[in-house]
């Protein structure tokens, strides 16, 4: 016997003063329900019901536990008819992490288009360079560069494909000259990136533009008198002269844009897959998590882009 169910049943009983009329209520018999409250009864050691032929009334002991597992169940019966209630519809709190650049040329200008649409979905936005464990940390989905996943995430592609640029300030290539291949990036200074989850100095990427290798990514070590774990303070860094630093494209964009940084190396970079939405299990989706991820990708389609089909992004660099 389902232990809510004869609690259900008692209170049923108690509040309708009769058999006949709580069996109507929960839709059984009248005999299935005294056989019901005849087995809590025995249960419980004790009687919870004076019955006569004319009505039914608490003893001490059921007016004791009435009192006791009605608020539980009251409040156990809204949060079940507020679940059903919402059904498919997108509600509740969505926890992402997302890294700054997400943030600032991702998300930043979505946010208050997503949250007009879906008016009962609250955001919690975390923003973190490093890797969170998403269950944990207790968030639902997180949004990084797809070759950085783990294989056993769901990942799905919510922008185009990325790009990262050498950029240094006009002052800087003045005084220091233009690099033209990245073994030159010796003779220069050059703004390191400490990478947040694990501390590991990160190494410039780049890949041959030509050759039997023509397209083979590798990595420069280089070296440079500031270390930075901030991109955003990294690109400050450019701009003042300070070196050169390797960044995502959106972040330097702007200064690109208006002169301040100069990029540089630029046949040695091509794009790669970009940034994809990941969460652990492909089962049970929340269908605030869905429609995040869809209105992302109805985003994405809109402006024009497209992921290369077969494309592993975990093997696109290496």
């Amino acid at each position: 016997m389902r232990d809510d169910y004869a609690l259900r049943a008692f209170r049923a009983i108690a509040e309708q003063g009769s058999f006949t009329r709580a069996a109507a209520a929960l839709d059984v018999t009248a005999s299935a329900l005294s056989q019901t409250l005849r087995q809590l009864e025995t249960q419980l050691g004790t009687r919870l019901l004076h019955r006569t032929t004319r009505r039914v009334g608490l003893s001490e002991a059921g007016h004791a536990l009435l009192q006791r597992i009605a608020p539980a169940l009251n409040e156990l019966d809204a949060a079940m008819d507020a679940l059903r209630q919402h059904g498919d519809r997108p509600a509740g709190l969505l926890r992402i992490t997302v890294p700054d650049v997400v943030a600032t040329a991702l998300l930043d200008p979505l946010l208050g288009e997503f949250m007009a649409r879906w008016p009962d979905v609250r955001l919690d936005i975390h923003v973190d360079n490093g890797f969170s464990d998403l269950i944990a940390d207790g968030f639902d989905a997180g949004i990084r560069l797809g070759e950085s996943l783990q294989r056993d995430m769901v990942a799905v592609p919510v922008d185009g494909p990325m790009r990262s640029v050498v950029v240094g300030s006009p002052a800087y290539f003045a005084r220091h000259g233009r690099p033209m291949q990245p073994r030159e990036l010796g003779a220069h200074d050059c703004v390191n990136f400490r990478k947040i989850s694990n501390r590991a100095i990160y190494r410039w990427e780049f890949a041959h533009k030509s050759g039997p290798r023509k397209g083979q990514w590798f990595d420069v070590s280089v070296e440079g008198r500031l270390t930075v774990n901030s991109i955003p303070l990294g690109v400050r860094a450019a701009i003042e002269g300070a070196g050169l630093a390797n960044v995502l494209e959106p972040f330097a964009r702007e200064a690109l844009d208006d002169g301040r940084l100069e990029s540089v190396l630029d046949d040695w970079l091509p794009p790669y897959e970009g940034f994809h939405l990941y969460y652990p299990s492909r089962f049970q989706v929340p269908p605030k998590l869905r429609v995040f991820i869809d209105f992302l990708r109805q985003r994405q389609a809109a402006a024009g882009t497209t992921q290369r089909p077969g494309h592993d992004p975990r093997k696109a660099r290496h």
